[in-house]
């Protein structure tokens, strides 16, 4: 019998828990000496997707929670940098506006650089900002045509005179830029701090010509500077962004250090729902421990947990294609012995209390290896009708089969009936009425098997295993489920429960 632990125990102590907890403990050793580089990297990319799926932060909360990373005492010049390239990228007028307003600081961004130049001036050039830096030029040199006209060069045997210019603006054409560009670096200063060369600035094109002088330059302006107006619109994207995208972009470049600092600050800002009315939502029994969880202990602990906790499937996986024949031979066994302890519901009880001698986050991830074990086992031996039933009456779980064909042709068989458990009798009762239905039924599933789509029949077995689906009374028969689902919603449900039951024994 496959214990699921579904009954809340007693809270006693049990000779069984003992033996229990130090297995649990040997099997995350036996994980982590599976786990190569590779896996761990992964591991990582786990974590940052799980923490993205948080949904109780508010916009206020997440941009404190970044503005104090940004701001913390080693400055985190990757997170600054890869935050710039998202504000360039879906914010470009707002920090075209921060460029404007200190225009006159690109005379070094052009100086020595004809790229630069023929890029931004140059109305045949590769399109940036649709010409804005050559009107720019073209209109401050006939505003100002009394002290920089004779500054413009001209391509032609001879330059030409404002009047003609004025009748025929198409003349500028004839303008030649790199050497007009650098004779006002040169003699025309005022042209760079100019309301012309401002405003061309102001739709942000600017920044695709070099994008990583201006990510420098920005974060200069950051840490050095400490400008106000750059924080400002850093803090308005951080929350406007949405939570999700900001910590799939943001949170891989941090250390691992850093990754623990952002969960003890989220500490403060989550506020889980008191119900989950879906087991394998992969954040929500995360965002529970973070709540609960002021201190998260080492970096190994916290990768674990969440991938025991949200990632079981892709878990088994890498264990099975990283670790040695011997490794994974070990790593069965001990599932095995583990399911195989003898003991009632109480021998997790120890594990599910806030004991003494377990910190919190310790309990959760003694609870999240042991529902992984679950998932495991569920997953290699429940393979028939028969077993998965026999699971559920071991467990006290009701059920009923789930036969799409049965709703269509079958008014006694309704989903309003009773469970499985309480209906055999009447089946018994029922069976000489539906005899004669059921080789018309036979007859009809001949003709259209290729036409219907069975998730399941009473009795018929796939090609792949999935040999049936089930309303359970876990959820209140609201879902169907099939045995290629079921290892890891009832592994997530039971773990559901008794994080509840931990919680509750904390709030007491």
């Amino acid at each position: 019998m496959l214990n699921l632990f579904l009954s809340e125990p007693s809270w006693k102590d049990d000779d069984s828990a003992e033996m229990r907890v130090s297995l649990l403990n040997k099997l995350e050793s036996v994980i982590w000496s599976l786990m190569t580089s590779g896996g761990r990297s992964e591991a990582r990319l786990w974590l940052c997707n799980t923490i993205a799926g948080i949904s109780s932060i508010t916009p206020h909360h997440q941009r404190e929670l970044f503005i104090d990373l940004l701001r913390s005492k080693r400055m985190k010049k990757r997170l600054a940098t890869q935050l710039l390239h998202m504000i360039f990228d879906n914010r470009t007028q707002k920090a075209g506006s921060i460029i404007a307003k200190r225009s006159y600081a690109l005379r070094k961004f052009f100086q020595g650089s004809p790229t630069r130049i023929s890029q931004w001036f140059s109305k045949s050039g590769s399109g940036l900002g649709q010409g804005q830096g050559a009107n720019a030029l073209s209109q401050f040199a006939f505003v100002n045509r009394d002290n920089c006209w004779e500054e413009l060069e001209w391509k032609g045997k001879h330059g030409q005179s404002p009047a003609v210019v004025a009748t025929k603006p198409h003349y500028f054409l004839d303008l030649d830029v790199q050497l007009t560009v650098e004779n006002f670096l040169e003699y025309v200063p005022e042209f760079w701090s100019s309301n012309e060369f401002a405003e061309s600035l102001k739709g942000g094109e600017i920044l695709f010509i070099d994008r990583n002088f201006f990510l420098l330059y920005f974060l200069d302006m950051m840490y050095k500077e400490d400008a106000r107006d750059v924080w400002e619109v850093v803090n308005e994207f951080l929350e406007e962004e949405r939570f999700s995208s900001l910590c799939k972009h943001l949170l891989i470049t941090l250390e691992e250090s850093d990754l623990c600092e952002c969960l003890k600050m989220l500490h403060k800002h989550v506020r889980p729902s008191v119900e989950c009315k879906d087991p394998t939502d992969s954040s929500y029994l995360f965002e529970v421990v973070v709540s609960k969880c002021s201190d998260f202990g080492c970096f190994d602990q916290i990768l674990l947990l969440n991938a025991v906790f949200n990632y079981g499937r892709q878990l088994l996986r890498i264990l099975r294609d990283e670790g040695a024949p011997e490794d994974q031979a070990k790593l069965q066994d001990i599932v095995s012995e583990i399911c195989a302890i003898p003991g009632n519901e109480n021998s997790m009880g120890p594990i599910i209390k806030r004991g003494s001698k377990l910190k919190i986050i310790e309990a959760f991830k003694l609870m999240g290896l042991q529902s992984w074990v679950l998932f495991c086992s569920l997953s290699e031996y429940c393979q028939t009708l028969q077993s998965w039933e026999s699971l559920f009456v071991d467990n006290a779980i009701s059920f009923r089969k789930y036969d799409k064909y049965s709703i269509l042709h079958d008014n006694e068989v309704a989903l309003e009936g009773g469970s499985d458990l309480d209906c055999r009798a009447s089946r018994k009762v029922k069976q000489k009425k539906k005899s004669s239905r059921r080789k018309r039924r036979r007859d009809f599933d001949h003709e259209d098997n290729e036409l219907l789509d069975f998730d399941t029949t009473n009795n018929r077995l796939d090609s792949h295993s999935s040999v049936g689906s089930w309303l359970l009374s876990v959820d209140g028969y609201s879902a169907s489920w099939n045995s290629a689902d079921l290892p890891e919603y009832l592994s997530k449900y039971c773990l559901l429960r008794w994080i509840k039951w931990t919680t509750e024994q904390g709030d007491e």
